[in-house]
């Protein structure tokens, strides 16, 4: 196979079919979930692009494979193993997960066409070089070198498209190594290809300048493959050919009218065998190459989208379109020439009985709209695409029915494929940066369009999600093939981003096995979390116990068997601060009041005495209301202050905070990277109840008490979570209406997430309803919704992902698409939205290690039940939804 790269400087590519180009990798922009107002902005940001190309440029979209050892690494960096063997445990049975799945992610190439000034030096080199191209490898010589002077006018030219596009996408020069990665994928199509991710750091391939000329290595070794049109496996009857080719290849012509024709060796017609294969030193592959013959013309701008919609095949597609650009006169002088030709037609047909057919008024219509549109704007331009998409396997027979099924869904959206016989091979060789289509295929395929029309074909649309490293916590859905989602919440800090995590769904959505991922996967990594688990089961506890059993620590707060008496714990104004805030919660009072005032006074006092505690306070409270010196007003508030108190430290429950007999409790304990509080046996006045004052001062002594104690658990969580920004710490506080149904808890939660990231440290917030956040959920940067049946909460929902809230599809999704009750394998669906403001689909998968059975919570569930990785529907006829 001829490979067309003579040169390659940089980006630069010196073509062997003539011609210098310059090759960009493109970064995929918008999204499947936007809002309708970021989708016209990344429509608008691409017509300029394509309003800014010139000539035939070209845009690859290239399925580059995924291995599961590429995974295992993003998961494991930045992670010492050595103290971290839970971590590794965890990413083996990633990598067992992922072991012969179909991975891959979506990548996207520009190769412009370069041309230096006509008539210069660089443009006549250029040309003398790509004639001899063919002689010089046929006789074994080096490729003509090329000169500084024209390398030198080709960067310049590279900078000055480069400089044209900037505005359109965001985009980077291709390194040799990917350029020549990409000739190596065409080849390795069905095979073991070679990693991309490989490509991106190595440093070869590329010319180096010698005495003022370019010498660039020899790529004879990327065309090492055999093409065979219609080739078959070594298969029974397969065999049988090779064995006769052998045959006529030493017996010559006898041997060969020896052969016995398909038709009577039992073997597929080669019409049938519409496939290329490929052999390569890596083994045998087989590609079907479809190019689009037909497109609708008119298509709502909701499902114009079929770039996009490709991603949702259950295997991989590769698409190249070759643009033809014309500008607005060109594109006007050749509609002119149309509506002539049209014209004559319509005088031809009026001479016929039948009439004229009902497709000449649709034509002229088609082509009036066409030139009002580039009368419109004199920078409007028709682009003439060539499309071609490209499916591949190891099998043959799967090669076939993976072409077949794109062309039935192709029609069924309007778009006519056509897998062409005796063009395959040329469709893969024409297929290559550095080429172009012959005349040939161009008239035959090109389409016509407009750039704002061609811009809707979603091309440059961003479907991947998730980070760049962290734990594997599920697998995207709107991917058709299997794509890991990595969540690493710990490093968010680090790229200027909030770490806090809000989740939010129906009960049995998977909202706390979620949770229990995210927590366990940073205590796993090296770094801390300490949950407050109000759960009457414990279900935290028992999780720790058996995730972490080395470094977990539970703390039984309704135990009292530790104090989490604020004075005793925090030094200073620090103490004295949550012993106020606890106080106004506990007895229900304002800060800025009479007995605000008082209660302040005897905080400070308490604060500052030998030994401070929240005993100290009703002591100086009782000698507040028996002083001499105190007005009558103060004596009574003192008084009152005094007897309330009371009534609170005869509780039970009180004895954690007032007994200042008990050990204060310590969370700083470097041994413990999982701290559990639970608080069973805390009862909490019901929700509704925290909306109406009045209603909430009608509420049990031990319900009162139960929500100021856990505000101060909080605090104190908060607190420890803050005290060492060198680690990284998360709070969970799952079902947090108990936290931000008062100004204080609201106040408390606002200050983890607001200030968690200059203190690397993080919150995660879980409830039914987006309402139960607050403002709190403005601030979190990683965002999951699960099921939720109530169309009122789901757009609430919606809204809290930012997406729209009055869309029916999204809607519809949520309150019925994500984890449908009753049907089994379907467990763990979620919208997800993370820092970068990407939101994907997907689903929850728990890795196969025995020490994570705890984490399911479903009454009867079996540990370990088997992971099925399989989508929860077929491939339909494309129809994206809303993309951009």
């Amino acid at each position: 196979m001829r490979v067309p790269i003579r040169h390659l400087a940089g980006h630069i590519l010196w073509s062997t079919h003539g011609g210098v180009w310059g090759v960009w990798r493109v970064t995929a922009i918008g999204g499947r979930y936007v809002p309708d107002q970021v989708r016209e902005e990344v429509l608008g940001r691409v017509t300029s692009l394509v309003r800014s190309l010139a000539g035939t440029p070209r845009l690859f979209g290239l399925c580059a494979q995924v291995d599961p050892a590429e995974v295992a690494e993003r998961m494991v960096a930045g992670v010492d193993l050595e103290r971290c063997p839970g971590w590794a445990q965890t990413v083996e049975a990633g990598l067992d997960l992922l072991e012969e799945q179909e991975m891959h992610t979506r990548t996207l190439w520009l190769v412009v066409p370069l041309s230096a000034s006509v008539g210069s030096r660089a443009a006549v080199s250029a040309m003398v070089g790509s004639v001899w191209a063919d002689t010089q490898a046929a006789f074994g010589l080096p490729p003509t070198p090329v000169r500084r002077a024209e390398v030198d006018a080709y960067r310049e030219q590279a900078d000055w498209v480069a400089a044209t596009l900037g505005s359109g996408l965001p985009l980077r020069p291709a390194s040799p190594a990917e350029i020549v990665w990409m000739v190596q994928h065409a080849v390795h199509r069905g095979m073991d290809e070679p990693l991309l991710s490989d490509a991106e750091t190595d440093g070869q391939y590329g010319g180096r300048m010698r005495d003022g000329v370019l010498h660039s290595p020899s790529y004879a070794d990327l065309g090492q493959a055999r093409l065979a049109e219609g080739g078959r496996a070594l298969g029974t009857s397969a065999h049988q050919d090779t064995e006769e080719e052998e045959v006529s290849g030493r017996q010559g012509r006898r041997a060969a009218a020896d052969r016995k024709p398909w038709w009577r060796a039992a073997v597929p017609s080669p019409l049938r065998r519409n496939w290329l294969q490929v052999e390569a030193e890596a083994g045998t592959g087989y590609q079907a190459h479809l190019v689009l013959a037909e497109v609708p013309p008119a298509v709502s701008e909701d499902v114009a989208d079929l770039f996009a919609q490709l991603e949702s095949l259950p295997f991989p597609v590769d698409f190249l379109v070759e643009l033809e650009i014309l500008s607005a006169d060109r594109a006007k002088e050749q509609l002119r020439k149309k509506k002539n030709e049209l014209v004559d037609q319509a005088d031809q047909w009026d001479a016929k009985p039948s009439g004229m057919p009902g497709s000449l008024p649709s034509a002229a219509k088609d082509l009036g709209e066409e030139d009002a549109r580039l009368s419109r704007s004199s920078v409007e331009v028709e682009v003439q695409p060539v499309t071609v998409l490209t499916v591949w396997d190891r099998e043959a027979e799967t090669c076939d029915a993976r072409a077949r099924t794109l062309t039935g869904l192709l029609r069924g959206a309007d778009y006519r494929a056509v897998r062409a016989v005796g063009l395959q091979e040329r469709l893969l060789t024409f297929g290559l940066p550095g080429t172009s289509w012959p005349p040939t295929i161009r008239r035959e395929f090109r389409q016509v369009q407009l750039a704002e029309d061609w811009a809707m074909s979603g091309a440059v649309t961003d479907t991947a999600v998730g980070d760049q490293r962290g734990a594997l916590i599920g697998i995207d859905l709107d991917c058709g093939t299997v794509r890991p989602v990595l969540v690493d919440v710990a490093d968010a800090p680090q790229q200027q981003a909030s770490a806090s995590v809000g989740v939010i769904g129906d009960l049995g959505s998977g909202k706390s096995v979620l949770e229990k991922l995210l927590t366990i996967s940073v205590v796993d990594r090296g770094d801390r979390a300490i949950v407050i688990d109000r759960t009457p089961v414990r279900e935290w506890a028992a999780f720790a116990e058996t995730a972490a059993p080395d470094t977990c620590q539970v703390i039984d707060a309704a135990a009292a068997r530790m104090s989490i008496d604020p004075l005793r714990i925090f030094e200073g104004p620090t103490g004295a601060h949550y012993a106020m805030s606890y106080l106004a919660l506990q007895l229900g009072i304002g800060p800025m009041t009479t007995t605000g005032a008082v209660l302040h006074r005897a905080v400070e006092e308490a604060a500052a005495a030998p030994a401070p505690s929240m005993a100290a306070v009703l002591t100086a409270l009782a000698a507040m209301a028996d002083s001499d010196t105190a007005g009558p007003a103060r004596r009574d508030a003192a008084q009152t202050l005094t007897d309330l108190l009371q009534i609170v430290v005869a509780s039970p429950l009180a004895d954690m905070v007032f007994d200042p007999e008990l050990p204060p409790l310590r969370l700083d304990d470097p041994g413990h990277d999982l701290v559990v509080i639970t608080t069973a046996g805390l009862t909490l006045p019901p929700m509704e109840a925290f909306a109406q004052p009045e209603v909430l001062r009608q509420q049990p002594l031990e319900a009162l008490i139960g929500r100021a104690v856990m505000y101060l658990i909080a605090a104190i969580a908060r607190q420890a979570a803050f005290t060492d920004p060198t680690r990284f710490c998360q709070i969970v506080m799952d079902e947090c209406y108990w936290l931000t149904s008062s100004a204080e808890g609201r106040a408390l939660a606002h200050e983890i997430t607001y200030d968690g990231r200059k203190h690397n440290a993080a919150g995660i917030f879980g409830a039914p309803d987006e309402s139960h956040l607050h403002d709190v959920s403005g601030l979190l940067a990683y965002k999951a919704l699960g099921r939720t049946t109530d169309p009122a909460r789901a757009r609430r929902g919606l809204e809290f992902l930012g997406l729209s809230p009055q869309d029916e599809d999204l809607v519809r999704l949520v309150t019925t698409g994500l984890s449908p009750v009753g049907k089994p394998g379907r467990e763990g669906e979620m919208l997800l939205r993370f820092p970068s403001m990407q939101v994907g689909r997907i689903k929850v998968i728990v890795p196969a290690v025995a020490r994570m059975d705890q984490i399911f919570t479903t009454p009867g569930d079996l540990p370990g039940r088997r992971v099925d990785l399989r989508k929860p529907e077929p491939a339909t006829a494309p129809n994206p939804g809303r993309q951009a």
